[in-house]
């Protein structure tokens, strides 16, 4: 008579305890089910819009309170976030605007920025017609919309700093709080530069 060793048999208990049998293997242990969503999970998943029309139909004035109160925090979280990324663009600027729009305008300490760090202004010096100067002027477009809370601004080379020459263009200089931090000259001379490695802005 063939036995299976793996039958919940009291016979096979028997051989198991006098060890002719190897020990049953022991069940796993079936997976806890996900715990449930809050209703702040469920909230987050709908938009401020959405939220109002949920509050409106909300079954007792409990609910619509807690959705009401939720969705009046998630307004003050946008707007504290739009305040925060105010720029999104590149600023043309002339020689006459610099202190003002690039060193004044680092010591500008964000809303609630308690270390009190000033804001990153990244100086674009450039000249138009010189392809790596027109390369980098695009990806400094980009990166000032991928970093609004950054300052971005641009000026013809020569018009920042007299005689500059060709050579040292394009030119990046990067302030916060009222000092230069970072200078990069003639980015993209020596061989051809990506934008992912052109972050001077932190």
């Amino acid at each position: 008579m063939s036995i299976n060793p793996n039958e919940d048999t009291e016979f096979n208990d028997a051989l198991r305890k006098h060890g002719i049998l190897p020990p049953r293997e022991p069940t796993p242990p079936s997976p806890s089910p996900p715990p449930s969503p809050t209703f702040d999970d469920l909230l987050n998943d709908f938009t401020s819009s959405e939220l109002q029309e949920f509050s409106e139909d909300a079954p007792d004035d409990e609910t619509e309170r807690i959705i009401a109160a939720y969705r009046k925090q998630r307004l003050a979280d946008e707007r504290k976030e739009d305040k925060k990324g105010r720029f999104g663009r590149v600023y043309p600027i002339g020689r006459e605007d610099y202190t003002r729009e690039v060193t004044e305008a680092s010591n500008v300490d964000e809303e609630d920025d308690d270390n009190e760090k000033g804001t990153g202004v990244v100086c674009f010096l450039y000249k138009d017609g010189i392809p790596r100067s027109d390369r980098t002027f695009q990806h400094i477009r980009a990166l000032a919309t991928k970093y609004p809370r950054t300052k971005f601004v641009s000026i013809i080379g020569d018009k920042c700093i007299p005689n500059l020459p060709d050579t040292r263009v394009p030119m990046l200089i990067v302030y916060r709080k009222g000092d230069i931090r970072n200078q990069i000259v003639a980015w993209g001379a020596d061989r051809e530069r990506r934008q992912e490695g052109m972050c001077p802005c932190h």
